[in-house]
């Protein structure tokens, strides 16, 4: 089987690029951080591919972001009898190819894949740091309370509408939406201004 494993960091990436016509019998999709390889659909990859699968992915960095998970990964793939191939780099990986200078290039692009993603954390950091010495990082917001949420319902009830509860909260007609119909999962509760 032709497989394809396809990851953006955040929910309002767009995957459209990756793997584009590449035929492939099933792709394994994820919006998720790739910070480390305790990702739903990556597991359930690993779990599902046999030897003389072909995995297919966009770039290195889209398997892993450290050098330690993208050496493990594909060691553990190869252990199966699973091929890789890495379209940006122009690299391939399978149990039977044992070239050093593809193991050299694994090793190089992942250490700066690692190093972009660790200085994009330390820009961050100081991003935030001057943030609040300008007074300007007010930090995380808070999550509505139960009692706001309960006040939510009680308005709504009393026949308020939600774009005017959104309006009064800081917050979109989804996120009142939610709160009145009692969607509560972790992630998914949006925060009040």
């Amino acid at each position: 089987m032709n497989i394809g494993y396809i990851r953006v960091s955040t929910t309002d990436q767009n995957t459209d690029r990756q793997l584009q016509g590449i035929d492939l019998d099933r792709t394994f999709t994820e919006k998720v951080s790739g910070k480390d390889t305790n990702r739903p659909e990556l597991q359930k990859m690993l779990e599902m591919v046999r030897e003389g699968d072909t995995i297919f992915v966009h770039s290195m960095d889209r398997l892993a972001r450290n050098l330690k998970d993208l050496l493990c990964l594909i060691e553990e793939l190869v252990g199966k009898g699973v091929s890789i191939r890495f379209i940006k780099e122009g690299q391939y990986f399978d149990a039977s190819t044992d070239n050093p200078l593809s193991k050299l290039i694994l090793s190089m692009v992942g250490a700066f894949a690692e190093f972009e993603r660790n200085m994009i954390r330390q820009r961050q950091r100081e991003g935030i740091a001057i943030a609040k010495e300008k007074g300007v990082y007010k930090g995380r917001q808070r999550q509505a309370t139960p009692e706001q949420i309960a006040h939510i319902k009680a308005e709504h009830e009393r026949g308020v509408s939600m774009a005017r509860l959104a309006r009064d909260y800081g917050v979109t007609r989804g996120t009142i939406y939610n709160y009145i119909n009692d969607v509560s999962q972790a992630g998914k509760q949006k925060k009040l201004t």
